[in-house]
Order: structure tokens, then sequence, then C-alpha cells
């Protein structure tokens, strides 16, 4: 089972609104084979609390532009790491200490990388 073109497209959307508040290093792993929750986890450094919530914002908005709104949202307290939770999509935006930590990248590693740009 591979990531359905609309996760595809909603991924790419997020990533560029991500993008425009210079978030950093965005991975987008296609997860929908070992995790049956989600198509894709997109992940995004900031390097603040502060970047980590207008990252997030950004996310949000753009999705909900495309109809898309955030089922769960988790962190956005603290803003070291927030997790928004779409359905097919879940976007982490990590602050660099704790996307460093714990290496989601790495636990995920079997997994296919999903382009960001068309």
């Amino acid at each position: 089972m591979t990531a359905s073109k609309y996760s595809i497209e909603i991924t790419q959307a997020a990533a560029a609104a991500a993008e425009e508040k210079l978030a950093e290093n965005p991975v987008a792993l296609d997860v929908s084979e070992p995790f049956a929750l989600a198509d894709v986890f997109l992940i995004l450094s900031a390097k603040n609390e502060r970047q980590a919530a207008a990252i997030s914002d950004a996310v949000e908005e753009k999705l909900q532009e495309m109809g898309v709104k955030a089922k769960y949202r988790e962190g956005l307290a603290a803003a070291r790491w927030i997790l928004l939770d779409f359905g097919d999509l879940v976007v982490h935006v990590m602050n660099e200490q704790e996307r460093e930590y714990y290496s989601l990248e790495r636990l995920w590693r079997d997994c296919p990388v999903v382009p960001l740009s068309n």
C-alpha cells in the first residue's frame, strides 16, 4: 500500500506553507504500510518555540483553505514538538534538539520518502 495522491498533495501544500515560515529540513515519509492510521508523516524543524508555533499555524491555515481540518493537536503550549493530525497526514514540527534526540527519520527509515515538490 502506498500513500494516496490526495495525501501527497496535502503533504506538499503543508511543506510549502512551512517553508514560507522558514521551516528547516523538511522530510515526508510514506508510513501507509506499517502505520494504518495515516499515509504520511511530515517532519519539520524549527529553531525556537515561536517559529514552531508560526510554522504549525501556517500549515493549519493552508490546509484549512484546502478544506482539511486538523483532527488533533498536541504540544502547542510548550511548542517544542507540535503534532498536527490531519488524518491522512501527521505533521511533526520539532525543535532541533527534540528532532535530533527522537530521530523519527531513523525510527521510520524503512518507509519511502515522499517528494515535496511537484
